[in-house]
């Protein structure tokens, strides 16, 4: 295996995060084997214990490594796998609507049993607000868009599916805001899926959990077609 080599001046865990990553990507560490302990890898890369031990906590936040309790570092994964969050950002539109349609038409259905009259109150609101931004730009509009949808999300009164939706808006908001141009979603009608929206609305102020179900999916998937098809 080629040294590791001293490091530059500069933000050294940074430093010794990549060269490890180095290390492991070109199988020099390989998946499953344990890495050289903290005291060697200071001594090789010229650095403290404690710059190795953030490098290595870094490693383990993008999956590569993980601490085993008196046993040591172990290599778990020869490429960073990020977060959650980071998987959505680099994932394609198309895809990441599959994953959203199966939490979002779940929660639409939980909502039309689970719905209070606050939580009706509250999609009425966002509905409202939905079609007032008809006449706004696109920004505006996506915005009151999502703003309708977690409205609906929250009124299934389940904190998972709350947070998984919360992780999907910031991706949704930064696509579709291109996307609604792109697609020329609004040149005909600038307050395109009000309808469906309104139809969502309505299912779940008579409880009818099928249908909104039902109108949810059909809305999503019709936007998801349109997406393949650019």
């Amino acid at each position: 295996m080629p040294p590791l080599g001293p490091l530059r001046p500069s933000p050294l865990v940074e430093q010794a995060a990549a060269r490890i990553e180095e290390q492991i990507t070109a199988g020099h560490w390989p998946v499953g084997g344990k890495l050289p302990g903290e005291v060697a890898l200071a001594k090789e890369l010229g650095v403290g214990r404690s710059t190795v031990r953030e490098a290595l906590r870094a490693l383990a936040g993008a999956g590569m490594v993980q601490s085993r309790q008196g046993s040591g570092v172990f290599v778990t994964a020869d490429r960073p796998t990020g977060d959650w969050a980071t998987r959505l950002r680099r994932a394609e539109l198309a895809h990441v609507y599959e994953v959203r349609t199966m939490v979002e038409v779940q929660a639409a259905r939980l909502a039309a049993v689970r719905r209070t009259d606050a939580d009706l109150g509250a999609v009425d609101a966002a509905l409202a607000a939905r079609l007032a931004a008809g006449t706004a730009d696109d920004a505006t509009f996506v915005d009151a868009d999502i703003a309708l949808h977690t409205a609906v999300v929250a009124a299934a009164h389940n904190p998972v599916l709350d947070d998984l939706f919360a992780q999907f808006a910031p991706v949704l908001r930064e696509h579709l805001v291109a996307l609604v141009g792109l697609l020329g979603l609004r040149s005909g009608d600038p307050n395109h899926g009000y309808d469906a929206h309104a139809d969502l609305v309505e299912a779940l102020r008579r409880g009818d959990a099928e249908d909104a179900g039902r109108v949810l999916a059909a809305e999503l998937e019709a936007t998801r077609s349109r997406l393949l098809d650019t």
